[in-house]
């Protein structure tokens, strides 16, 4: 394995798995898989993907009080099996590239499974918003998460309702900000826009009437126009009309500001290159995103095409959610062994699809490189070595980092007293917990 189909498996992918066909042209592989995604990998030990229209039933019958315990365990073991079920296919996966960015946007536009009602449209949400425009612009990403039930109940937007509205002055409720004010702090534009609390107050005014729906069969999606705050509105300096279309004309011009775009470049290039990414990386990717209007293929284009994503050493620490992927690819792990994968995730702290915080799980090294949790990664490792049967830990170490490993690693894998013991060496490596 020549360098760069290393770092394009690790850094770019989720880990090499041994017997992979390695790319003859690193850059090219990860442009054919700038292409719409297939359908979510299934095999032996994995319940088909929910549908948003499973996730709709449950929730309209979560309404129901007679046997809200039963429906409550059923719903979770739903969303637990959904979340497994990506985990298997992450291990299977032949497009890695496309499932790193889909793990990377479903972060930036966090919902999470602690959010009880919200987490059984995590799923749904990440397949049918997140995966369905990871290459198309990122208006539309941001507009369909908006409007999906998963971030409209995530972030209570469902009680939003305008002061002034028939709905607000018959029962005499109020705004609700949630969504307002992490779409502006966190999705788009950041407070390097400047906006203020007024503008804060105007966009929630905007977003009165959008409310998840429970007809299960409809597209979890309703404009409650008797809820929504009559008159214009003004964000930013921009007037925008009332109703529906004023929201979507509001969000298409938060995707599409140059705050919002040098906010994604830098997330992309913490992501991609380094915890503090050099300014040339991101000016580029920034450029990229500023001249097609936020164009999510062509940043990923341009991502491929980085020098910076593809200088050694790779310095990002693995998260858990990554460094479990990795190791699982690393020894063959398939379906079945994907439950017991996602329950390694949680040990370690990141539950997948759980972000405590609207602001979604950390990328950097200091969040995650700390003596506990590192203890806890060898700890694991040495079981899943143990579990390994005598595999060949330099065989895999050159397998899965080619020249990334080192000969120190090499020769002591080679010394160590037994292959679980050689193994548990590569796989706790620093070239190992490394992307």
């Amino acid at each position: 394995m020549d360098l760069r189909s290393a770092i394009a498996a690790i850094r770019f992918g989720l880990g090499r798995r041994m017997g992979d066909a390695l790319p003859g042209d690193p850059a090219a592989w990860l442009d054919r898989q700038i292409a719409p995604p297939g359908p979510q990998r299934t095999g032996p030990g994995l319940k088909p993907p929910l549908t948003l229209t499973d996730a709709l039933a449950a929730y309209s019958r979560r309404a129901k009080p007679a046997d809200a315990p039963a429906i409550r365990r059923e719903i979770a073991r739903m969303t637990e099996d959904d979340a497994v079920a990506w985990v298997g296919h992450c291990l299977l996966s032949d497009a890695p590239f496309q499932d790193r960015l889909t793990n990377f946007w479903a972060n930036h536009l966090t919902t999470s499974r602690r959010v009880r009602n919200a987490g059984m449209f995590t799923g749904p949400y990440i397949r049918d918003v997140v995966r369905q425009h990871l290459f198309g612009r990122f208006a539309d990403m941001l507009i369909g998460a908006a409007r999906h039930p998963a971030m409209l109940i995530y972030l209570s937007n469902g009680r939003s309702v305008g002061p002034n509205s028939s709905v607000g002055r018959r029962l005499g409720r109020g705004l609700n900000e949630n969504l307002a004010r992490e779409i502006l702090e966190l999705h788009t534009v950041t407070p390097a826009a400047g906006y203020t609390q007024h503008d804060v107050i105007e966009f929630a005014r905007i977003l009165t009437g959008w409310s998840p729906d429970r007809n299960s069969q409809g597209s979890g999606f309703a404009f409650r126009a008797g809820a929504h705050e009559p008159g214009p509105k003004t964000l930013l300096g921009r007037h925008f009309p009332e109703g529906e279309e004023g929201g979507i004309e509001a969000l298409r011009y938060l995707a599409e500001h140059p705050a919002t775009h040098r906010h994604l470049a830098t997330k992309l290039a913490c992501h991609f290159v380094a915890d503090d990414p050099p300014a040339s990386a991101v000016d580029h990717l920034y450029a990229v995103l500023r001249d097609t209007r936020g164009d999510l293929g062509a940043v990923s284009r341009a991502l491929a095409r980085l020098p910076e994503a593809w200088s050694p050493p790779l310095s990002k620490v693995r998260a858990p959610i990554d460094y479990v992927l990795a190791v699982g690819r690393a020894v063959g792990a398939t379906g079945t062994q994907a439950r017991r994968l996602h329950g390694a995730m949680r040990s370690m702290g990141q539950p997948l699809w759980s972000a405590p915080q609207p602001v979604g799980w950390p990328d950097v090294a200091e969040e995650w490189a700390v003596p506990e949790a590192l203890m806890h990664r060898i700890e694991w490792a040495n079981a899943i070595a143990g579990r390994a049967g005598r595999r060949d830990a330099r065989e895999l170490a050159q397998a899965c980092l080619g020249p990334l490993a080192s000969a120190d690693l090499l020769r002591e894998a080679a010394r160590a007293g037994s292959p679980q013991d050689a193994l548990t060496l590569v796989l706790v490596s620093p070239e190992f917990q490394r992307r």
